[in-house]
């Protein structure tokens, strides 16, 4: 561990690498690119999704290498924007109320709201925590 802290934890990346042929843990562990190739081709049809089995510590050192810990937790948002994107729970979470109301009555803006959060929900965290530690 280093010292910006334990962001990401294995267990969750394990936990969403179930669902990685859909490219859950590669977005997880900020890997917004190849997590939509995985969604778009299924894991690259199944081989880089049992590949990633054995490359999750890696990613999972880098990914707490790069983001900072703080007051919003990486792990519990992410379970909250995997399991309840659509209603916005994750922006509650985060502190983001008007946004987080937004998602709830138009499922997480019609989708693109939720993707765009696969996208960025990592460096979204990043800043909130970084806001709140300055």
């Amino acid at each position: 561990m280093n010292e910006r802290g334990d962001t990401h934890l294995k267990s969750i990346g394990y936990l969403l690498w179930i669902f990685g042929f859909l490219g859950a843990h590669r977005f997880y562990y900020g890997r917004p690119v190849t997590g939509t190739i995985w969604l778009f081709t299924l894991g690259l049809l199944g081989i880089g999704w049992i590949v990633d089995l054995f490359l999750i510590p890696g990613m999972d050192q880098e990914a707490d290498y790069r983001f900072t810990a703080g007051d919003v937790d990486y792990n519990l948002s992410w379970i909250l924007l995997t399991f309840l994107g659509p209603f916005g729970v994750h922006r509650m979470y985060m502190g983001k109320w008007l946004t987080g109301l937004l998602y709830l009555l138009t499922l997480g803006f019609f989708g693109l709201g939720v993707l765009y959060d696969y996208w960025t929900l990592n460096d979204q965290i990043t800043l909130i925590n970084a806001e709140t530690r300055a």
